[in-house]
């Protein structure tokens, strides 16, 4: 009987094997391009653009940097690339993520460690670091709900946590178009990476 078929091509021209991915066919772009093109919320935001997982993952790296300033940069890159997978496998809201069961942790995982070697990361990050990237993420969460996915503050701090005040203060979040925010996502790929170098 023949296999289905695991890989996806991208546009970079690589062939990601999905079930079994190696870091030499991951590239920034095809990330960037991707995520650019994901929508957060199922979709379900105000605005005439859909806020992507791309312009939520700039958004995380920036709100890791103001909770942890001394941080090293491969940590902020680590923000950065927290979604990388969703590059493939899309974004899914918690609840089907649990429908769906324990297979699609698994290959988020095997994408995430593929990811984070191609950029000279450790395949698995420290669990200190993983657990402030899911507080800059869940404080993130909580100012995309309230500001363009309809919920009340109420709702928010009951399913994201009361976000401290000085770290949010002033924030607003962006919708643009894919293809800037493809643009700025590579940027900041890009200005982490030397920083790191």
């Amino acid at each position: 009987m023949k296999q289905p078929r695991a890989w996806q091509r991208m546009l970079s021209g690589r062939r990601l094997d999905l079930l079994d991915p190696t870091p030499v066919d991951i590239e920034i772009e095809d990330i960037a391009h991707g995520l650019a093109f994901v929508a957060r919320w199922n979709g379900q935001t105000q605005g005439d653009y859909a806020y992507s997982v791309a312009e939520h993952s700039l958004l995380v790296e920036e709100i890791f940097a103001r909770l942890n300033p001394s941080a090293p940069v491969k940590w902020r890159l680590a923000a950065l690339l927290h979604d990388a997978p969703e590059y493939v496998i899309g974004d899914m809201i918690s609840p089907v993520k649990a429908a769906v069961g324990p297979g699609y942790g698994s290959l988020d995982d095997r994408l995430t460690a593929a990811i984070h070697i191609r950029f000279g990361l450790p395949a698995q990050i420290p669990a200190s670091i993983k657990k402030e990237i899911k507080r800059a993420d869940k404080i993130s969460a909580w100012l995309e709900a309230t500001q363009i996915a309809g919920f009340t503050k109420a709702e928010a701090d009951k399913l994201f946590g009361v976000p401290h005040h000085a770290v949010i203060r002033g924030e607003r979040i962006r919708l643009r178009p894919p293809a800037e925010t493809r643009t700025a996502f590579t940027a900041r790929h890009h200005e982490l990476l030397e920083q790191t170098a």
